[in-house]
């Protein structure tokens, strides 16, 4: 006869249901990425073209002025990732060094170390030795990495990876102001920017959090109200200058 759960028992779940969970964190490192060039080619190139569209230049200036700040802003973005991200590499790299020096040198030391940190959390002392005891057998500098300094393969810095999706993501954010200021009739090139732009943010704000499982509806807003206010700062001082030179 099987054997029946008790009310208060632990559900069996099978290792296929444990599988199929669908965790965010190993997007970080790309959605980050990915996030902020999208929404700094959308704001920027936004800011740029609304500010020198509100000085009353051509639709050739206008032009000129989205693609050169495409370019440029793909570009910066790139850099500034990949060396951004280069230097936390750096960081990283330095102190898996540390580690690996202090576990030549005194690696019972190290064990007690690894052993005390799952005590902290709650794993009985003797058992605790145990698995630091194994997981250094098997990899001493991969155990102290990831649980000393929260280090792992998943959540390790990736500056070409950083760079590239930053610089991309740029781009395809960029199009969405130029196209739209550049094809539209004088008249209403300004107003209709500025309605695209807002709900091209609305999207990357709804997205973002989608893909990092947080709630669409505040991320998109919070995306939105930031910007509008910097295209709003941006549209008066293009009026300025305009009026003044």
């Amino acid at each position: 006869m099987g054997i029946r759960a008790n009310a208060g028992s632990v559900p069996n779940v099978s290792v296929a249901q444990h599988v199929a969970e669908d965790h965010k964190s190993h997007r970080a490192g790309w959605l980050r990425a990915a996030v902020l060039g999208a929404n700094d080619g959308i704001l920027s190139t936004a800011g740029l073209l609304i500010g020198v569209a509100a000085a009353n230049s051509s639709r050739s200036v206008l032009v000129t002025a989205g693609l050169a700040g495409l370019v440029a802003g793909a570009l910066s973005m790139a850099v500034g990732e990949y060396i951004s991200v280069s230097s936390q590499r750096d960081a990283e790299q330095a102190d898996i060094r540390v580690e690996a020096e202090a576990i030549a040198e005194n690696r019972r030391s190290e064990l007690f170390e690894l052993a005390k940190i799952y005590e902290e959390r709650g794993v009985e002392p003797g058992l605790a030795r145990l698995v630091a005891d194994q997981l250094m057998a098997h990899d001493a500098v991969g155990a102290h990495a990831r649980d000393e300094l929260g280090i792992s393969d998943t959540m390790i810095a990736r500056p070409l990876q950083a760079g590239l999706t930053s610089a991309a993501s740029f781009v395809v954010g960029a199009l969405v102001p130029v196209l739209a200021i550049t094809l539209a009739a004088k008249s209403v090139r300004i107003g209709l920017t500025v309605a695209i732009t807002l709900v091209a943010l609305l999207g990357l704000g709804a997205l973002g959090a989608q893909l990092g499982g947080a709630p669409r509806g505040r991320a998109a807003l919070r995306v939105a109200g930031l910007s509008m206010l910097s295209m709003a700062l941006t549209y008066g001082i293009g009026r300025i200058v305009g009026a003044n030179v």
